[in-house]
């Protein structure tokens, strides 16, 4: 079965995630089949940067996605439709 879920690349207490399409059995930064995206959780806001037409295209494949990935899905559609205030 494939799943949508996070790899962790950062250093050592300086988390940083890709999005990958992996299989379930193998481990948390097996080899992927597809990276369809980046999670930075240190920056302020937070950085996701997700491509939808891949996720879309391999869950049309019978891939499942985490939960997480699920909640930075609903999270980065959130703030995809709010507009950005100039600073």
């Amino acid at each position: 079965m494939l799943m949508i879920r996070l790899a962790r690349i950062g250093a050592r207490k300086q988390p940083y995630y890709r999005v990958v399409v992996i299989e379930k059995e193998r481990a948390r930064n097996g080899r992927s089949l597809e990276v369809v995206g980046t999670y930075n959780p240190r920056t302020s806001p937070t950085s996701i940067d997700l491509k939808r037409e891949r996720i879309e295209h391999w869950l049309s494949k019978g891939a499942k996605m985490s939960e997480r990935v699920g909640k930075l899905m609903t999270k980065h559609a959130a703030s995809a439709s709010q507009p950005v205030s100039p600073a």
